[in-house]
């Protein structure tokens, strides 16, 4: 069969200049300068634009013509490994157990309750499934009942643009009440005394502006506070013992807290320590005093501090749990008797718990290689806590955990309908060399009696920005490669926070380099200890993952076999020049302000992926975007794969995948996202198979 031939993008030449920089952008015009509204509205597209992506998705299907029973086979066992009617372990709430579940063959869940200790009785609050119906998107991004139990709130994205509408039920009518709440953020939180909803309202260009408070059973919206600098984002929530709203201020590296006392809930809010650059912090009450979380006085990898003031400000601290280099306290949870906090210490996780008269003890696991969350629950006069284990060969365990007498009851293990033996399978972790001697963390999965001779095709997934960790987690879908013959590994690279808020800074904006020379160090380490070979790695990563896979792919495209891209931020000195998209102002605390800042623009210019693109035998790649999303926009693939094309020496395929009815995150059903995992696994497959890497070395 013949090949189909590429679209081939138009050149229109766009002139930039800035601080004394002058760049040309070939490709500029694929970005609809309508795209506030093309965000709540596709079909207002411009129709050159339509047309192209149109067109590179038919190529795309084209050319994966071959892969379709791959990709429904894929599908088919990743959807097996779902028990389809799950269910949550019910979380109590006074006389209520809160909890979801599935129906089989749904794509999204029913919230629902119970009398507390009882089996039947349930009483739906909310089908997602039946309001998703004749929907080509649909997406919950929070959802809630008010401490008094006779409302139930929720947040729904119906185009994948993030921006949500907030709704509220009487659960004894079973009737929506009040005016919807439109252009929200996906983020709101009822006041203790459940008379108030405290909301977040997105602005024109989809960033969390402003704090609203309406009366809960409908009523007159009322500003609570509105956030001057556009670099900000905003949270709203209540603190553990129902003493306060608090209104969370912040972006990556600056935090700032408004308290609201619940006994005055339309009282204006008060800061608890003022914003200071380079200073985060969260905080929570405790009965009788603040606990504080915060890197404050040089606490790279964060301290606990206490304050009995009734405004925490910094003056007020105490240090409690002391700074230790390499131990990162990633969070905590407040009960009435006891306070259990996170920590991580070189990429695994441990829980320690400590009781209001000091006495404290670990939870820890001994695989080499795991995953533990808190899950907490809705109580706070409890001494049970809840939290979930997993390992990358271990399904997720759900315990119930007493803090004082430490017993464990394990409550529900995710069930793998088609079969899942563990005892099949190795999780081991490895440790790379970096450029500058580091050691880089690896967690690899694979079939034991897998050949470690370098002829298995191996994944290696990376990420590395923001400080999010990449735990070891359990995944459904990765055995649709393991069990292929495939190793799966996960570079758990600087910019992510695996070893330590330390980890993060040393990958963000002067160090960003730092995360793409970790990854390649990681694909060599692999080589070299014979877990893979060259040109026989699929690189994988999403969002600011993505970034990672252009930059891999410009640094050392001999490496690799193929690269999948999903939503890539790849034109990152276009978006962090344009103030107008959502995420510049908040993103330059990660990269930098090349509008203001010389160094900065070299900086982002000398990696920039789309900058970057030159003349050289690139591997094959497939590029993923939805072009609802307000994080990394759909012209950013688009754009990307077009110059990609237009410089590649060899006869590899680049590929670009957008997503006309969903955002960031894709399709919204649960089995919807699986059909786009299984096209990514496909394409891995289908490019290592076909060996176009070693053939373009060789041209």
């Amino acid at each position: 069969m013949s090949t189909p031939a590429a679209p081939v993008a138009r050149k229109d030449p766009h002139r930039i200049e800035q601080l004394g920089r002058v760049r040309v952008d070939d490709y500029a015009w694929m970005k609809d300068e309508n795209w506030q509204q093309v965000l709540r509205d596709p079909k207002v597209l411009r129709g050159d634009v339509r047309e192209h992506l149109e067109a590179e998705n038919a190529y795309t299907k084209a050319m994966l013509a071959s892969t379709e029973t791959m990709q429904a086979q894929m599908f088919a066992e990743m959807k097996g490994r779902i028990k389809e009617d799950d269910a949550s372990v019910p979380a109590p709430d006074g006389p209520w157990e809160y909890y979801g579940r599935y129906e089989v063959g749904a794509e999204h869940p029913i919230h629902a309750r119970r009398a507390r200790g009882s089996i039947g009785g349930e009483e739906v609050l909310l089908d997602e499934d039946a309001l998703a119906k004749g929907k080509a998107y649909y997406q919950v991004g929070a959802a809630s009942h008010s401490p008094d139990h006779a409302l139930f709130a929720w947040a729904c994205d119906e185009q994948g643009s993030e921006y949500f509408t907030i709704r509220v039920k009487d659960l004894a009518s079973g009737q929506e009440i009040g005016a919807p709440i439109e252009s929200a953020y996906g983020d709101f939180t009822f006041s203790p005394d459940s008379q108030w909803l405290f909301w977040i309202w997105r602005d024109e260009n989809a960033r969390p502006s402003k704090v609203y408070r309406r009366p809960a059973r409908g009523g007159e919206d009322v500003l609570v506070y509105e956030e001057a600098d556009e670099g900000m984002f905003l949270g709203v929530g209540t603190a553990s013992d129902d003493s306060c709203i608090l209104i969370h201020v912040g972006n990556q590296e600056t935090t700032e807290l408004w308290i609201i006392p619940a006994g005055e809930p339309t009282a204006a809010p008060a800061v608890a320590e003022p914003r200071r650059v380079g200073v985060k912090y969260e905080l929570d009450h405790w009965t009788d005093r603040w606990v504080i979380r915060t890197n404050d006085d040089g606490a790279v990898d964060f301290k606990l501090a206490v304050s009995n003031a009734a405004l925490p400000a910094k003056s007020t601290w105490e240090d409690w749990i002391a700074h230790r280099p390499g131990r990162y306290i990633t969070g905590f949870a407040a009960y009435a008797g006891h306070l259990v906090r996170a920590e991580r210490v070189d990429a695994l996780d441990r829980l320690v718990v400590t009781a209001r008269d000091g006495r404290s003890h670990e939870i820890a696991f001994d695989e080499e290689a795991y995953a533990l969350h808190l899950e907490g629950g809705y109580e706070y006069e409890t001494s049970t806590t809840r939290f979930v284990y997993q390992s990358p060969t271990t399904p997720r365990q759900w315990f119930d955990y007493d803090l004082e007498s430490r017993e464990r009851t394990l409550r529900k293990t995710q069930e793998i309908p088609s079969g899942h033996d563990p005892s099949r399978y190795v999780a081991r972790r490895l440790y790379a060399t970096a450029a500058d001697g580091e050691q880089v963390p690896i967690t690899v999965l694979m079939l034991k009696d897998t050949p470690l001779d370098g002829s298995a095709p191996l994944l290696l997934y990376g990420y590395g920005s923001y400080g999010h960790a990449m735990e070891p987690s359990f995944s459904i879908r990765n055995f649709s490669l393991v069990d292929r013959g495939w190793i799966w590994a996960v570079a758990h690279i600087r910019g992510g926070s695996d070893k330590g808020w330390g980890w993060f800074l040393d990958g963000r904006r002067e160090k960003k380099t730092n995360t793409f020379t970790d990854f390649i160090a990681c694909a060599e380490h692999l080589v070299g200890a014979n877990y893979a070979s060259k040109g026989r790695i699929a690189a994988y990563g999403g969002s600011a993952g993505g970034m990672l896979m252009g930059a891999a792919a410009n640094m050392r495209p001999d490496l690799w076999g193929a690269i999948i891209a999903a939503v890539p931020f790849v034109d990152v000195l276009n978006t962090m020049s344009d103030t107008s998209l959502p995420l510049t102002p908040p993103e330059w605390p990660e990269w930098g302000n090349p509008i203001e800042d010389p160094q900065a623009y070299d900086r982002i210019a000398s990696y920039s992926p789309y900058d970057q693109v030159r003349d050289q035998a690139y591997p094959p790649i497939l590029a993923t975007g939805g072009l609802s999303d307000p994080r990394v926009t759909y012209w950013e693939p688009e754009k990307w794969v077009a110059k990609l094309r237009e410089h590649a020496t060899g006869d590899a395929p680049i590929l670009l995948k957008i997503n006309m009815e969903a955002g960031h995150g894709g399709a919204s059903g649960r089995f919807d996202f699986l059909k786009e995992i299984a096209l990514d696994y496909a394409f891995a497959v289908w490019a290592i198979d076909k060996g176009w890497q070693s053939v373009s070395a060789r041209l």
